[in-house]
């Protein structure tokens, strides 16, 4: 059975997206194709992470432990390893369990999208701020289900103007749920919800990620 690289597991609040203030199991892996210039878990990419090596029985062993009924597979970039099927599949077979799976929008979701209906996608789309935007890949956008997210993160005036094109382009709010999140420290949440006024994005909500309000916004583990 293959093994996967976890740098971390953590029972905490869901901090953003549709799933926002629930109890979550967190299964974190190592590594990372992106650099994003705001990027909050660097730590988890760098090639000297630590991490313990866990296979598919002993993650869901942790789930279950947990007594947690949400998981959330998160990163780095899980979708970037080879046996992350098996994973999936495996967590989507625990009963009562949901699957949310925190994706950077730039590795193909296709071959998941097929699963199951429990599994959902929150899928960033990179804006010019974060100097990642020329990797994003595009076809994700025709793969999106009513139950998916996608997540807009802010930190700046142009990444409000792109953020936008990218929504009207793709029909975006009528594919999936939509949010625009502010990168944290760097734009004010006033001005995003200013420009949703001034816009009319009628269908795109607003957040703020939560843990960084209850915690420390450096804490590692929420």
């Amino acid at each position: 059975m293959e093994a996967f690289q976890v740098v971390e597991t953590f029972v905490s609040i869901n901090g953003e997206g549709k799933k926002a203030g629930r109890l979550a199991m967190f299964i974190r892996l190592k590594g990372c194709n992106l650099n994003c210039s705001y990027c909050d878990t660097k730590w988890a990419n760098e090639r000297k992470a630590a991490f313990e090596l866990m296979t598919t029985d002993q993650i869901t062993a942790r789930i279950r432990e947990s007594g947690v009924s949400l998981v959330t597979l998160t990163g780095g970039e899980p979708l970037l390893d080879q046996n992350i099927g098996e994973l999936i599949g495996s967590i989507l077979m625990l009963p009562q369990v949901e699957l949310e799976i925190e994706t950077n929008g730039s590795v193909p979701i296709r071959m998941f999208r097929e699963r199951d209906a429990r599994l959902t996608m929150t899928m960033d789309y990179k804006l010019p701020s974060s100097n990642m935007e020329e990797s994003m890949c595009l076809e994700n956008m025709e793969e999106l289900k009513p139950w998916d997210v996608v997540k807009f993160v802010i930190g700046s005036e142009e990444d409000l103007i792109r953020a936008k094109e990218i929504i009207d382009r793709f029909s975006l709010c009528e594919k999936a749920i939509v949010y625009f999140s502010p990168v944290f420290g760097t734009i004010e949440p006033a001005r995003i919800v200013e420009y949703m006024k001034e816009e009319h994005l009628n269908k795109v909500r607003f957040q703020i990620q939560i843990h960084k309000v209850v915690w420390d916004p450096d804490k590692t583990g929420v």
